[in-house]
């Protein structure tokens, strides 16, 4: 493992891929300017001018991301992603507890116009679905593992607040001062590697 830029280290490179583990409070890319445009894209691309996104984590999510380093595998990961083809597993810490064992969260999500970035449920938005199983569970809290069906914005954080569990330390729906970061972490990430088309998976270790 190599670590880059301020807390991000590198899981895995070869020709055509790279994995890195994201630091939460780190851009997947560049924001809007005037905002903060050192990201997670550009400090790879430092050290590696090949590096093409594939997709994104929020800025306070930490965990899993994989970046390509060729066109080709660029449109091979981004299919992928498309057609809900990959596994990816996220890890989070919640207020309250949760009697039930596991679930599952059908809550349509569109964007929240006036108070952008913010995300919400309505009956007019794009189909969203999470599954949920219980980890831990105390009397105050619940850890959770969390495997998303859909990809949309915010859609974890949306929904786990929409069940009346928001996740802790989360300054948009729920109690930022409940914990020092967002309490969400992408733990693994699973796919057909671009080259040869084998299925790989790869973790990060949850950091809280």
């Amino acid at each position: 493992m190599q670590t880059t830029g301020p807390g991000m280290t590198v899981l895995h490179r070869d020709e055509h891929l790279i994995v890195v583990d994201k630091p939460s409070g780190l851009h997947s890319v560049p924001a809007k300017p005037p905002g903060e445009q050192s990201c997670a894209e550009s400090m790879l691309r430092e050290v590696d001018p090949c590096t093409l996104l594939v997709h994104r984590l929020d800025r306070d999510t930490s965990g899993i991301m994989v970046f390509a380093r060729t066109r080709l595998a660029q449109r091979h990961l981004g299919w992928q992603f498309e057609r809900r083809q990959v596994e990816k597993s996220y890890v989070a810490r919640v207020a309250g507890r949760i009697e039930a064992d596991d679930g599952r969260i059908e809550l349509p999500l569109a964007c929240d116009w006036p108070n952008r970035p913010r995300q919400m449920v309505t009956p007019g938005g794009k189909p969203a679905v999470t599954e949920w199983r219980v980890l831990v569970r105390g009397e105050a809290e619940t850890r959770v593992g969390l495997s998303p069906r859909t990809g949309r914005s915010h859609q974890l954080r949306v929904h786990l607040a929409a069940i009346g569990h928001p996740i802790l330390g989360d300054p948009l729906y729920g109690d930022a001062g409940a914990a020092d970061r967002l309490q969400l972490h992408a733990e693994r990430l699973g796919f057909r590697h671009p080259e040869g088309g084998a299925w790989v998976a790869f973790r990060a270790a949850v950091p809280f």
